[in-house]
């Protein structure tokens, strides 16, 4: 079994969004940035997670993404099944049909069926708690969000309003009222 991309991406996108969530939505572009990780992958990715209810949406301004669940009741496990990572060792996909539909399973079935069980138990054994725990422990650093102003820093600048006529008839109208 090889973890691809799609996998180790999802789960550090939920590590670094769990390490956060306590400040509100985490928006993906913040997590884009920090872990390198595209921005359209990204959306791909928590498509997923949110059809899966690891996560929420929050639309509009200071919107991002939260947890749909706590830390400790989301796995590995549910991370990976949920953006479609396969986690099987085994030739055919867990079919027993390795050499073939009539032939039946190939001689180390068994042994690969035996360690997609063992893996679906680590992962399902890991939780994202422990994760962040990890990194906390690791001494990672978590910048605050920015404060959000009420005032902003640059004068609102208000449009002038013109009185002039705005064509030749409205010109010559403002003539004939006088």
């Amino acid at each position: 079994m090889r973890l691809t991309t799609k996998g180790r991406f999802a789960v550090t996108a939920m590590i670094d969004l769990a390490l956060r969530s306590h400040n509100g939505p985490v928006a993906l572009a913040a997590i884009s940035q920090r872990q390198q990780i595209s921005l359209s992958y990204l959306e791909q990715l928590f498509g997923k997670l949110r059809r899966h209810e690891l996560v929420e949406s929050t639309r509009g301004p200071g919107g991002g993404y939260s947890l749909g669940r706590s830390m400790a009741d989301i796995t590995v496990a549910d991370i990976i099944v949920a953006v479609d990572e396969p986690i099987d060792a085994t030739g055919c996909g867990g079919k027993e049909h390795c050499m073939g539909e009539d032939t039946g399973k190939c001689m180390t079935h068994d042994l690969w069926s035996s360690l997609n069980t063992k893996m679906i138990e680590f992962l399902d054994s890991i939780s994202l708690k422990k994760l962040v725990d990890e990194q906390m422990a690791k001494g990672i650093s978590i910048e605050e969000a920015p404060v959000k102003r009420a005032i902003s820093s640059q004068p609102v600048v208000k449009p002038i309003k013109v009185t002039a006529p705005n064509s030749v008839f409205a010109l010559g109208n403002a003539f004939m009222m006088k």
